[in-house]
C-alpha cells in the first residue's frame, strides 16, 4: 500500500504487454493454468465493474437479507451497497472511525474486513477504533457499534483488517498497523501504536483471547478451511509475499503453502484478502489479480483486473465473485 499508484501503473502495463494464453476484454483477462477437474471459471467467464470512483475498496460481504453487495471504501470511512436493481448506495457513516481509540483522523481509517456473524449480527475490523466491532443499531444510515475485543494484554491494537468466524462463533483475526498509514506523506506514522508486532489472533466465544503468530510482518487476509481443520493468512508484505497455513487441531503448527516470489517479480502487487470457495480451492488477491489455488498449493487459475485489487468474495450461491480495488468494484461470472 505505500506504492499504490506505482504498482497500479506497473501491473496495468505489464496486463497489457504480457503474451500469455488469455482473453481479454477492456484490459481484463483470465490465465488458465491447471486442466483442474474443478473448472471454476473460464477463458471467456464475464468480467464487469459495478461501482467505480472509490479510493480503497475493501471488505466485500454478500448480504442475503437484502440481495445486495457490502463493501467498504477504507480511505472515506464509509460502507457502501450495491445490487442490480438500485446500484451503488450509501449504508453506513461512519465504518471505522468515531473517535473510540486514539488514532489520526484522515487516512485509512474506515473498516476493513465485514462478516455476517453466527447470530445474523454484521461484524466488523475497525482500522481507524482500532477494535473489532459488532453493528447494535442503523438509523439513517448511522451506526450504533459495541466493542467485541480492542486490546492484547492491555494494549489497544494496530488496526484490526480481515477476520473469520467459525461454526462455534469463534474469530480469527489479523492486525497489521496499516490504519497508521498517511496517505499524502506515503508513510506509517506510528504515534498511536502500542503493540510491536503485528498479531493473529483468535478470539473465543469464552472471551478468551491468544495470539496464534506474531511473526508476520504484514498478515492481512484470513480464512478458514471448509473443515475448520486450517487457518490460512496472507502476508502483504512485498519481501515475504506468501501464504501461512496453520494447522488448528495442531496447536496452530504452520507451514508454507503458496510463495507469491516469482509471481510478484512479474506482476507487482502483494497478496490482500483471500476466500476458500465450496470446492475447497482458494481464492486470493495477490500478485497480478486474483489467484485461484488449489488445496494442494498448486495455482490453478489467475484472474487479471488490469490494476491492483485487495479483497474478494461470493455471493451467496458463487453464481459471481465479487473483487474491490483501488478504485473500483468488479465482479466476475462463475460456473
Amino acid at each position: 500500500m505505500k506504492k499504490i499508484t506505482y504498482l497500479i501503473f506497473i501491473i496495468f502495463i505489464i496486463a497489457c504487454n504480457r503474451n500469455t494464453n488469455k482473453e481479454k476484454s477492456n484490459d481484463f483477462f483470465i490465465e488458465i493454468f491447471s486442466n483442474s477437474d474443478q473448472n471454476i471459471v473460464d477463458l471467456d467467464s464475464k468480467i464487469e465493474i459495478i461501482a467505480d470512483s472509490l479510493i480503497v475498496a475493501e471488505g466485500p460481504l454478500w448480504s442475503k437479507e437484502m440481495n445486495s453487495l457490502l463493501f467498504t471504501d477504507v480511505a472515506a470511512n464509509k460502507i457502501y451497497k450495491w445490487n442490480e436493481k438500485s446500484g451503488l448506495s450509501d449504508y453506513m457513516i461512519p465504518s471505522g472511525y468515531t473517535g473510540y481509540a486514539p488514532n489520526f483522523e484522515t487516512g485509512l481509517i474506515g473498516a476493513n474486513g465485514l462478516i455476517y456473524g453466527n447470530d445474523g449480527s454484521l461484524y466488523l475490523c475497525q482500522h481507524g477504533d482500532r477494535r473489532v466491532a459488532k453493528l447494535i443499531k442503523l438509523d439513517d444510515d448511522v451506526p450504533k457499534f459495541e466493542t467485541v475485543i480492542d486490546k492484547y494484554e492491555g494494549k489497544f491494537f494496530n488496526s484490526p483488517n480481515d477476520m473469520i468466524m467459525d461454526s462455534n462463533g469463534d474469530i480469527y483475526f489479523t492486525d497489521p498497523p496499516y490504519g497508521f498509514f498517511n496517505p499524502q506523506e506515503r508513510k506509517f506514522n506510528n504515534k498511536f501504536k502500542e503493540l510491536n508486532f503485528s498479531g493473529v489472533y483468535k478470539f473465543s466465544i469464552s472471551g478468551e483471547l491468544s495470539l496464534i503468530s506474531s511473526n508476520l510482518s504484514l498478515p492481512n487476509g484470513i480464512t478458514l478451511s471448509n473443515d475448520e481443520n486450517y487457518l490460512f493468512v496472507n502476508n502483504s508484505d512485498d519481501k515475504n509475499p506468501i501464504i501461512t497455513k496453520y494447522n488448528i487441531k495442531d496447536d496452530f503448527s504452520s507451514e508454507l503453502f503458496f510463495d507469491g516470489t516469482e509471481l510478484l517479480k512479474d506482476y507487482g502487487g502483494g497478496f490482500d484478502g483471500l476466500k476458500v470457495h465450496s470446492s475447497g480451492n482458494i481464492f486470493s488477491t495477490g500478485p497480478g489479480g486474483v489467484l485461484i489455488i488449489s488445496p494442494n498449493g498448486e495455482l490453478i487459475s489467475r484472474i487479471n483486473f488490469g490494476g491492483g485489487v485487495t479483497n474478494c468474495n461470493f455471493d451467496e450461491d458463487e453464481k459471481f465473485l465479487y473483487v474491490t480495488g483501488f478504485g473500483f468494484v468488479a465482479r466476475v461470472s462463475l460456473n
